[in-house]
């Protein structure tokens, strides 16, 4: 899909479908809207919305054909929803609806649509641009490298309409660095997406050490004997009943004079079967997708280095199988983590906290700023929050602040769960120094708990995306299946 920006009369606006913005709550036309509804001999004002009853209710959409008045041949209206509601967010969930009713509608190549919403006074071109290309590139993806009947949408460019040069401008600037965080999207997305059998420890490895090529980004892997040599215990148990062998990658990105360092973590289990705590037929039905944590920060550092902020970002991994056999991790094990502290294995279905445990050890060495490790980690957190909200919790409140004010604007909602050092209590162990589970109450917390033994950082995050990484319905700007849920929150949040 191309996009393209030009400040032009959208009377002499040449494609399938011209779509613009009408509020619900003031349907006065813009001069740019009354100079292409003369045009069109009032068609907008007297039929659409005078006849028809056009309510401009958030996401509602009408079409009619222009009959050649003007080079567009249909005029499409889709309402804003109430200027008081309206948002960045809004736009994005808008555009990706709409691309979604182009593909419905035959003979349609090529799209034009008017800056929506950019009357509204909120936000500027630039913003408005970025918040709509993304939108159209969220709704336009679709997963069809397995089917034999692939997706035969005929969009192929759309047009943004500007009303000067100086918003033609933004606009340009918009659309390339939304592009780069649509495409890292489609990438992550694919990531979680591509089937176990095919999205190893070594094949994910493989696909970061040829993303990192191709982006002048170092790339570290790691491999069984040297992790055994780097403590890395608690993780290596995690994989060792699996036959692929765990990897560990380590990615970095830094500028020429960085103000910050920051660490991404991202969980990295490529099939959760629960190990000899096996899970329900049901449960593993979508445990492909517990290494979408890998994904995102994978898809994150893909953005930022196109988009070259002034900072050192660091991007980890572990990556392995949670497998029963012969060889697996018992209940009642004790394994010395990377940092000494001694863990019996209480139950080997809390897999992805004992990787992190080994990781966040690793990231203490590297003296970062920032910690943030994000994973599908707890199924708590999904009765807790459910599919729509993001679970956060770490030891700095500002920080966490920011990260979920980020979210806000984006429309990716965080809510921030507690961590008390009384949780301790629920991790004591007669044997060890602590286990991997608690109690059955607050178990999102408790996780989080355990984590923070791990971590010396005074600005550490984690974030919990068991329930928004992949969901079984559309919400909102979402389709069905693996989101990319946070990599746009992240990757602002670095940015700013």
């Amino acid at each position: 899909m191309e996009f393209s920006a030009k400040n032009q009369e959208m009377a002499n606006v040449f494609a399938s479908i011209l779509t613009i913005g009408i509020f619900e709550d003031d349907k006065a036309l813009t001069p740019a809207q009354e100079n292409l509804d003369i045009a069109l001999n009032n068609l907008i004002s007297d039929y659409l919305i005078k006849k028809e009853g056009f309510k401009g209710k958030f996401t509602d959409t009408v079409c009619i054909p222009t009959f050649l008045k003007i080079p567009a041949d249909k005029i499409m209206l889709v309402g804003l929803g109430k200027k008081k509601d309206f948002s960045l967010a809004k736009v994005t969930e808008i555009c990706s609806k709409l691309a979604k009713q182009y593909e419905k509608i035959l003979n349609t190549k090529n799209v034009a649509c008017e800056l929506l919403g950019l009357n509204s006074k909120k936000f500027d071109a630039k913003a408005c641009t970025k918040a709509m290309t993304e939108g159209f590139m969220i709704g336009a993806y679709d997963y069809d490298k397995y089917k034999t009947k692939k997706n035969t949408s005929e969009i192929k460019k759309i047009k943004l309409i500007a009303g000067t040069n100086q918003e033609e401008k933004e606009a340009k600037e918009g659309i390339v660095e939304a592009q780069i965080i649509g495409e890292a999207m489609n990438f992550t997305k694919d990531l979680i997406n591509e089937p176990a059998q095919n999205a190893t420890p070594e094949a994910i490895s493989n696909i970061a050490k040829e993303m990192c090529e191709q982006l002048g980004v170092t790339c570290k892997v790691y491999n069984k004997k040297q992790l055994q040599e780097m403590n890395f215990n608690a993780f290596l148990a995690v994989g060792q009943g699996s036959v692929h062998e765990p990897k560990f990658i380590h990615l970095t990105y830094k500028s020429h004079n960085p103000k910050k360092k920051i660490v991404l973590i991202g969980k990295g289990i490529t099939f959760d079967s629960g190990g000899l705590d096996i899970k329900p037929a049901n449960s593993m039905l979508t445990m492909k997708t517990d290494m979408s944590g890998c994904a995102t920060v994978l898809g994150v550092m893909k953005a930022i280095a196109q988009l070259k902020p002034n900072i050192e970002l660091h991007v980890l991994s572990a990556l392995c199988e949670n497998m029963p056999s012969g060889s697996s991790y018992k209940q009642g094990d004790v394994l010395t983590a990377k940092n000494g502290k001694t863990i019996e294995v209480d139950n080997t279905d809390a897999e992805g906290r004992l990787t992190l445990a080994d990781v966040l050890t690793y990231a203490d060495e590297l003296n970062a700023d920032e910690v943030i490790d994000i994973a599908t980690l707890t199924g708590a957190v999904v009765v807790a929050l459910g599919q729509n909200i993001t679970g956060i919790m770490g030891n700095n409140k500002t920080m966490i602040n920011k990260l979920i004010q980020t979210g806000e604007k984006i429309g990716e909602a965080l809510w921030e769960l507690p961590i008390v050092d009384d949780m301790q209590e629920a991790l004591k162990s007669d044997i060890a120094d602590m286990r991997n589970t608690g109690s059955r109450f607050a178990g999102s917390s408790v996780a989080g708990r355990f984590l923070q033994n791990f971590t010396q950082s005074k600005n550490w995050a984690h974030i919990d995306i068991a329930g928004t990484a992949f969901i079984d319905k559309p919400y909102r700007e979402l389709n069905k299946g693996a989101t990319a849920a946070m990599l746009r929150t992240l990757t602002s949040y670095i940015l700013s």
